[in-house]
């Protein structure tokens, strides 16, 4: 059927319009989830729809469907009625995001135990070591600038380590769960960087030995190690769920 001048203008439109709609979701996706992961919005805080458009200058529709992706991911939660807030793990949660974590990393570092080049096993060593040092220096002092950066290279760490494994979908899902661990022991704890001595050093001596079941069983108890830290950390937290029996203006 033909389409005249009038209705393919405005299909364009109407398309440049969706394109843009996109653009600007995905800016405040990327701006929102920025400063929760910064713990600007600390785990709990309300999210106000309203505020966020003022803070962004944007319209409600952009922010809501960064929310909307913001949630399915497990970064935030919301109520109908009642509002949405930057989530506050429940220890089901904790233990899931673990598992999924244990599953696919303990993957990606049989992987990179097999596959290595020897250029990846001196990059990987490197990384852990430097890793290692400023954890050390993380211990003491509340610079939250340097301590944001240690758990951002911690991040990259552990993502290094799923690139050299060499399967872009598993690093893709690995991603997906470090980002939510990320914001338990950045945004949900005191910030310093906890871990045994030169943990990542063996941690990378493990996976560069070549050995299959060793690496394995190395990255096994490294998660484990983050499991235990972040679940004592918010079984002692009180942030109390009143938000849930009470309006939060939208």
């Amino acid at each position: 059927m033909p389409v005249d001048g009038r209705t393919d203008g405005a299909a364009k439109r109407l398309a440049a319009l969706e394109s843009r709609r996109g653009s600007l979701a995905t800016t405040a996706y990327t701006q929102i989830r920025d400063e929760i992961l910064r713990g600007t919005f600390a785990i709990g805080d309300i999210l106000s729809r309203r505020r966020l458009a003022e803070l962004l200058n944007m319209s409600f529709v952009p922010i809501t469907e960064a929310l909307q992706r913001l949630e399915a991911e497990g970064l935030v939660e919301s109520r109908p009625r009642i509002g949405t807030r930057v989530r506050v793990p429940t220890e089901e949660d904790i233990k899931g995001t673990y598992l999924i974590c244990e599953a696919l990393e303990v993957q990606s570092a049989r992987l990179c135990a097999a596959n290595l080049t020897t250029s990846e096993k001196k990059v990987l060593r490197m990384s852990a070591e430097h890793l290692d040092q400023l954890y050390q220096a993380g211990q003491s002092g509340d610079d939250a600038p340097f301590l944001f950066s240690v758990h951002t290279y911690h991040m990259q760490f552990h993502m290094r380590i799923a690139e050299f494994a060499g399967c872009a979908k598993l690093s893709k899902a690995i991603e997906r769960e470090r980002v939510l661990v990320f914001n338990w022991l950045y945004g949900g704890s005191n910030r310093r960087p906890v871990s045994q001595p030169n943990s990542h050093s063996k941690l990378a001596a493990a996976i560069c030995s070549g050995n299959i079941l060793k690496a394995d069983e190395a990255m096994r108890a490294h998660i484990q190690h983050g499991f235990e830290r972040v679940r004592e950390y918010f079984s002692n937290l009180e942030l109390g769920d009143a938000w849930r029996s009470k309006s939060v203006a939208s």
